[in-house]
């Protein structure tokens, strides 16, 4: 038998939370095959299979917290020689047996459902039983095919909402009860005999009915990616002064490049031509013209960067993340464009290592594509600015002794004012505005 335990995931990384288990108890895996996902403060990570086997006992639980170097599971490695087994198709009879008293009240029962094995948990196991259900007619969403109290409520819930119309309470019971009123009582004696019939709850069924409203409440364990964002956010407002500019763009001019260039740039790169290429260049060009931007302190020191790691914010699986393009100052528009969407990726399938997000010199933020018009972004410590993007809207704005109608965005810059004074600030800001409104700078270098 062979122990998996929690890897050292990373420098200073003593906690993980159990993300998901992507196998079942008694599932035959393949070597190499990722058996469970780790969510650590920075990233998911993955522990593989170590060869051929069967997941004998799961021993941490989905969102469960463990230490570095704890069992969270037992595998028992396959002989040497031996074949994957094959999966034996049973047929799809109901078992007659099946009823709510044969659940036990204290720990998920395995069920036999159709050709599949349902473990229902001890809430829903009351809740059936009080609604004299069996758990076939109830579809499982927990993880690992559990059965859940809120799977059996929202049942119920349905139920009754499709009912016929005799009195309400006869409506439920004639709907929902298709499982057997009697149960097998096993005596002192050893004689089986049938228990009287168990008479339906018309309360629960009654309160729904009458539409009551639910107050119930719902605790999870804070993630271990959110309890780092948390920490760092409130660092940051707690260690810093921090103090946000605005200014506008008109994007306009981009709009068109993007337009006239796109299709050649796909066939020539592969990758589409997005906005943020424009916008880490020309936060480059910012930072090279005003180094305070791109600093940090350090105790009594301020540390000049003369390089750009600049963080791009994207929406993951399990929230906001910020992986960092490393020397995006050397980078290419391509480059930059086919990092991003392979950073996207990895966030959405929880990829992420902690590496990709660890260091970065400036963060750029995209609020505009979940639709902000507006807002005040919070720097990243020990990081000392962060460029916020917004949405694109038409608006009229004076040009050249006109009103015309362009498409604008709003800019946002939130600063540490300890290293970056106002002037430093507003014209980094300025310079990003001027960059984007005419894009021939990024290759004249002016």
């Amino acid at each position: 038998m062979t122990e998996i335990i929690v890897p050292s995931v990373g420098e200073s990384v003593s906690e993980v939370q159990i993300g998901q288990w992507l196998k079942k108890e008694g599932d035959w895996v393949a070597g190499g095959t990722d058996l469970v996902d780790l969510e650590t403060e920075k990233a998911s990570v993955q522990i593989t299979a170590p060869e051929d086997g069967i997941l004998v006992k799961i021993l941490r639980q989905t969102e469960e917290f463990a230490t570095v170097g704890d069992v969270i599971a037992t595998f028992q490695p396959a002989p040497k020689g031996a074949a994957a087994p094959t999966p034996v198709q049973s047929p799809s009879v109901p078992n007659p047996s099946l009823t709510p008293s044969t659940t036990t009240a204290f720990a998920a029962q395995p069920q036999s459902v159709g050709t599949e094995t349902v473990r229902v948990m001890p809430a829903a196991s009351r809740m059936l039983d009080d609604h004299h259900l069996s758990a076939s007619q109830v579809s499982a969403s927990g993880p690992g095919g559990r059965l859940l109290k809120e799977d059996v409520a929202r049942f119920v819930s349905q139920t009754v909402a499709t009912a016929g119309s005799n009195s309400p309470i006869e409506s439920v019971a004639t709907a929902i009860s298709a499982a057997p009123l009697t149960a097998p009582v096993k005596t002192s004696t050893g004689v089986t005999s049938a228990a009287p019939p168990k008479q339906a709850s018309a309360a629960p069924a009654q309160n729904l009915i009458q539409g009551t409203p639910n107050r119930s409440e719902e605790i999870k364990p804070m993630s271990m990616i959110r309890r780092t964002i948390a920490t760092r956010l409130v660092q940051a407002q707690h260690n810093a002064a921090l103090l946000t500019t605005f200014n506008e763009v008109d994007m306009q001019p981009v709009m068109q490049l993007r337009n006239k260039y796109k299709e050649a740039f796909v066939d020539k790169h592969g990758v589409k031509l997005g906005f943020m290429s424009f916008f880490a260049k020309a936060a480059c060009e910012g930072l090279k013209r005003y180094p305070s931007v791109n600093a940090e302190i350090r105790g009594n020191n301020v540390v000049y960067r003369h390089y750009c790691d600049i963080g791009i914010a994207i929406g993951g699986g399990k929230g906001l993340v910020v992986p960092v393009l490393r020397n995006v100052e050397k980078m290419s528009f391509a480059e930059i464009e086919r990092s991003i969407g392979e950073f996207a990726s990895r966030a959405t399938a929880n990829k992420l290592m902690p590496e990709d997000l660890e260091g970065g010199t400036f963060t750029i933020s995209n609020g505009g594509i979940y639709g902000s018009l507006l807002s005040t972004p919070i720097v990243n410590p020990p990081q000392s600015g962060i460029l916020g993007l917004h949405s694109i809207q038409e608006r009229p704005i004076a040009l050249n002794g006109e009103v015309v109608i362009r498409p604008m965005m709003y800019l946002a810059l939130t600063y540490d004012h300890r290293v970056i004074d106002g002037r430093e600030a507003v014209t980094f800001l300025k310079t990003i505005k001027e960059v984007i409104e005419d894009p021939s700078r990024l290759f004249l270098e002016i």
